[in-house]
């Protein structure tokens, strides 16, 4: 080995750092002009967020709600009131992140609405977190595949699941959901939900050890 490789080396990695840095920031950059663009009410640009977040705004709120004309309803309220406060946006979170904070503020306002109505919530297994999460997503999205006895199979213990999700209480449903399906982290699912990360984790263990008692007493 020469003199001159470890140098290089390190210049490499430095010029990668660079790179990295620049990327980031370029991103940023990008994503404060689009929210710009929003607020100052460009059509075009609400379209653009409209056509990016719908999908996963609709799934999130169908797997809290279990039922797809609210999960349609909700999804259109949830996009009118970020029209209606995108002014008061503060970056204090991503974008992403108000948004899904604003479906859930939806949500809960329609179980406050139907409180009469059992509307509750929560998710998952054993093994260590990122095992549980991968099981939940595997279950409810499993596109495989199958034999006809495995389709009847998955598709009972997919109906278990989702009879289990949906009795559990709402606030469980919510953090489980957020972290199990859409892989939000607890930083954002603190966010998300206004609170504390210990609360966060906390919900989570809570949930999870409801939903396998309920799961081992259905399959």
């Amino acid at each position: 080995m020469s003199y001159g490789e470890p140098l290089a080396l390190r210049g490499q990695i430095e010029l990668e750092q660079v790179a990295a840095a620049t990327e980031v920031d370029s991103r940023e950059i990008a994503d404060q002009k689009f929210i710009d663009r929003l607020k100052r009410g460009e059509a075009a640009a609400f379209e653009k967020l409209v056509h990016e977040r719908s999908g996963e705004i609709y799934g999130l709120l169908f797997r809290l709600t279990e039922n797809p004309e609210e999960a349609r309803d909700l999804t259109q309220e949830t996009f009118l009131r970020a029209f209606q406060s995108i002014a008061h946006f503060r970056g204090e979170s991503d974008l992403r992140t108000w948004i899904y904070r604003i479906a859930i503020n939806q949500a809960r306002n329609r179980w406050r609405w139907w409180r009469r109505r059992k509307r509750e919530v929560t998710v998952s297994l054993d093994a260590t977190d990122d095992q549980q999460r991968q099981s939940l997503v595997a279950t409810l999205k499993c596109e495989a595949v199958l034999t006809p006895e495995q389709h009847t199979l998955a598709q009972e213990r997919e109906e278990a699941l989702r009879a289990a999700l949906k009795s559990l209480r709402r606030v469980y449903r919510e953090a489980v959901v957020l972290r199990d399906i859409e892989g939000f982290a607890y930083e954002e699912i603190a966010t998300a939900l206004d609170i504390s990360i210990g609360t966060v984790k906390s919900r989570l263990a809570r949930g999870r050890q409801e939903l396998r008692r309920k799961l081992e007493g259905s399959l």
